[in-house]
């Protein structure tokens, strides 16, 4: 059983946790600080609390969080690898290695498009790997959308 919250302000290096985590990079993934201080990576956790910043945390029964669901807003002068347009924030989601293959992804995610239709959002948008099936799969399942491609990411829309 898990139990799903609003991320405290004071929770912002879990949120960096689960943004290492949401990283697909199926080898030689650069250490979680190299990685995150990377200029194209911290755009999703500095000045985090900023309009349009979102997270919510899931816990288990024993109050151990167990994975996180956010998103950010961005613009075309400062674009995230799912952006769409400055009126549609990209998501990004994690869970820990422990609780994987048990639905805590998709609670999360459905959470958390609930929490953006509530706030009036028109759109969410996510880049997922190409190679991630499991995850795309997921998103699929949730409504989501393919948008477009770059590289090795696949940018996905879910419409509200």
């Amino acid at each position: 059983m898990f139990r799903i919250r609003d991320m405290e302000r004071k929770e912002v290096s879990f949120l960096t946790d689960m943004l290492y985590e949401s990283i697909h990079i199926p080898e030689n993934k650069p250490s979680k600080n190299e990685l995150l201080s990377s200029h194209h990576i911290k755009k999703y956790y500095q000045n985090w609390g900023r309009h349009g910043d979102k997270a919510l945390i899931a816990e288990n029964s024993e109050g151990q969080r167990a994975g996180a669901v956010w998103y950010r807003l961005f613009d075309s002068g400062n674009k995230g690898y799912g952006y769409v347009d400055s009126q549609t924030p990209e998501l990004g989601i994690a869970v820990t290695r422990e609780v994987r293959g048990r639905g805590l992804g998709t609670l999360l995610m459905e959470s958390m498009i609930e929490h953006a239709r509530k706030e009036g959002f028109k759109s969410i948008s996510l880049s997922v790997d190409q190679e991630n099936n499991c995850a795309i799969h997921v998103y699929k399942k949730l409504g989501f959308e393919d948008y477009g491609f770059d590289g090795t990411s696949k940018t996905m829309i879910l419409k509200l």
